[in-house]
């Protein structure tokens, strides 16, 4: 007898990412890949995770290798709590929730606090893996109207209240992605008064804020409300991706759901990883790192701004990001991104369409390019080989869209 299985109705709701997809695209030899928005390999500290995981394996070799607490590494939690104090947030390391990764957060944050048919706001565009992680739980998608310093404050006044009520907008203030914009101070103000008004809580998402390259980002959106903000931050990329550890901040109220989750899926983040990581920047060793991740990618930033100038149409529209790793790319009316990605594979390079980074009406001339992955000559490469599939498309050699 064949065994038939039934499905839960959430898992009709999951797609694969479609950047993951591309990346197995741009495995093929020769691509030069602007999709992923992957740290730059280069600035991986191999030799202080090395010495760290030898004096992991030396002094606590029992405790590192055994299962942990499910709240994190308590020594790790102090150090959060004391790091987002220069974002302008006092927390308590009780209030330190350390996950696999901030992806993590993000499906705890969905468990915890969407419901179908809840709506749920995001940006205009979004970042495409909150997407993925808040859809298996059914919200309706509120798209807010957004500008160069993303959403406008009186798209939260215009929300919906009546019942269930809008549960929370998902927000993205530092150089944000897709597009790599940045809230200024007087907006997030704008934007926490406006959700206190409305009784809408902010759950703050923050990979990239360390990441500026001229001045840093203003306050937190979270330390302007500290008790109506739940706050994302990760290791992923000012350390490294692959021991996949980030961490959520919540109010003491919410945070024992949070754990329950956390709990549920996990039992704990690698109590292993977590003891290397702050071995590695218990003494400092992040504010020497993280300069020289940010001098590497602004140069870096700075060769593909020159060379979009040089190589795309005319009709292009991107601004040049202050921080974080993104271009966001409007095309010219009549392309179509995604339709040109094929082509563009064909061409040697990879991009994002941006269709996809869209909870609502998609706009199919977007596009994400990174530039950390590549070096400026290859930079340069990657963006004259797409400025000449544009010039093509726009004489005719593309299907236009409709």
């Amino acid at each position: 007898m064949t065994t038939v299985w039934n499905q839960a109705r959430r898992a009709a709701r999951m797609n694969p990412s479609i950047i993951r997809e591309i990346l197995k695209v741009t495995e093929k030899p020769g691509i030069l890949s602007m999709a992923g928005g992957l740290p730059s390999a280069d600035t991986f500290p191999v030799e202080a995770l090395k010495s760290a995981c030898d004096r992991v394996l030396s002094q606590a070799p029992r405790e590192a290798l055994q299962y942990a607490a499910s709240e994190g590494y308590a020594p790790l939690r102090e150090w959060v709590a004391q790091r987002v104090a220069a974002l302008g947030m006092q927390v308590s390391p009780d209030q330190v929730l350390v996950t696999s990764g901030s992806q993590q957060g993000l499906d705890l944050v969905g468990k915890i606090l969407c419901d179908s048919g809840a709506p749920v706001a995001v940006e205009t565009p979004t970042y495409l893996g909150a997407l993925q992680a808040f859809t298996p739980y059914e919200p309706l998608f509120a798209s807010l109207a957004s500008d160069a310093e993303g959403p406008r404050p009186e798209a939260i006044a215009a929300l919906p209240h009546d019942a269930p009520g809008t549960r929370f907008s998902y927000l993205l203030p530092n150089y944000q992605n897709p597009t790599g914009r940045v809230m200024g101070a007087q907006r997030r103000a704008e934007l926490v008064e406006a959700s206190r008004r409305a009784g809408v809580p902010i759950v703050e998402d923050n990979p990239y804020g360390d990441l500026w390259f001229d001045e840093p980002p203003p306050a937190a959106l979270s330390s302007l409300w500290p008790q109506g903000s739940l706050y994302l931050g990760s290791f992923s990329k000012v350390l490294t991706p692959g021991f996949r550890l980030g961490y959520l901040i919540a109010p003491p109220e919410l945070y024992p759901k949070l754990l329950q989750a956390k709990q549920a899926a996990d039992l704990h983040t690698p109590g292993f990883n977590q003891r290397v990581v702050y071995e590695v920047i218990r003494d400092g060793f992040l504010d020497q790192h993280i300069p020289s991740i940010r001098a590497r990618y602004k140069a870096n930033r700075d060769a593909m701004a020159e060379a979009l100038r040089q190589h795309l149409p005319a009709g292009c529209e991107w601004q040049s990001p202050q921080g974080g790793m993104f271009f966001w790319i409007r095309l010219p009316a009549g392309l179509d991104a995604m339709a040109l990605l094929p082509r563009a594979v064909d061409a040697g390079i990879a991009y994002v369409p941006g269709a996809a980074f869209y909870a609502q009406q998609p706009d199919p001339r977007t596009l994400r390019l990174s530039f950390v992955t590549l070096t400026p000559d290859l930079i340069r490469e990657g963006v004259e080989k797409l400025g000449v599939l544009l010039h093509q498309a726009l004489a005719g050699e593309a299907e236009p869209t409709p």
